[in-house]
């Protein structure tokens, strides 16, 4: 099963100009669970997907919000040259195909 498939929503912006945040989102605890347990999220896969080192992810369980936050560095800080998303909204995509 892929993230996409159990999240009701995955989303990115910006955390500041040199960090990503990504909310992930669940629609029962039961899903939050699952996910949140899975060795499919972690540091290093997301680091591997965005091409920064596990050190400079961190995730965050949230269960009362059925929720997962992940910060992350960018690698280009927003708005300077070779930034194609200022505000970091489309940056969620990577997150979709992970395998849980």
């Amino acid at each position: 099963m892929k993230l996409s498939d159990i999240a009701q929503v995955i989303r990115s912006k910006n955390a500041g100009p040199r960090r990503l945040t990504f909310d992930i989102m669940f629609g029962s605890d039961e899903d939050y669970r699952r996910v949140a347990q899975s060795p499919g999220l972690s540091a290093e896969t997301i680091g591997g997907l965005y091409g920064v080192p596990a050190s400079e992810v961190a995730i965050f369980p949230y269960p009362v919000g059925r929720a997962i936050k992940v910060v992350l560095a960018r690698k280009i800080m927003a708005g300077d040259p070779g930034d194609f998303d200022v505000y970091g909204a489309q940056q969620h995509a990577p997150l979709l195909g992970i395998e849980l």
